[in-house]
């Protein structure tokens, strides 16, 4: 997913929802967004300052994947709720992560390889025989019905 707003708007936002004197889905409509990204920024800003509004790109390992999931079944957390929690700033990825998990378990967090495979190496054919005593190869064979 790509990030269509930069820091300094969603700053900008995030201090005319707090200031003003107007509530989330009017700050929202003002800037043309939708009031629950609009809510997602100022929850990320409470809880993280203002760094909590940047963009990141992490890759996280499976073993944090699970101990993410497992805190959010144990204490009945939202995926809002758990994404505030752990800084995870990527929309959808707990969502993501728990179908993965509940399709193939453990191994399926592992990540995906992306892009084209690898060329499989060919190998080398090897040289050809040559004839035994009393065979004619190929090539005689050839001459010979050309001649003919």
């Amino acid at each position: 997913m790509r990030n269509q707003y930069s820091d300094q708007f969603k700053w900008q936002v995030v201090q005319q929802y707090l200031y003003g004197k107007v509530g989330l889905k009017e700050t929202a409509h003002h800037f043309g967004l939708d009031y629950s990204m609009v809510r997602r920024w100022v929850e990320q800003c409470r809880q993280h300052g203002p760094s909590g509004l940047r963009q990141t790109r992490r890759h996280y390992s499976p073993a944090f994947k699970r101990e993410v999931l497992e805190k959010r079944w144990r204490d009945g957390l939202s995926i809002r709720q758990t994404e505030i929690l752990f800084d995870i700033r990527a929309a959808g990825a707990i969502g993501r992560w728990e179908r993965q998990y509940h399709s193939g378990g453990l191994t399926a967090l592992e990540p995906k390889r992306t892009g084209r495979r690898p060329m499989s190496q060919k190998l080398p054919s090897p040289p050809p025989e040559p004839p035994a005593d009393g065979e004619r190869s190929h090539e005689e064979l050839l001459e010979e019905l050309a001649y003919l």
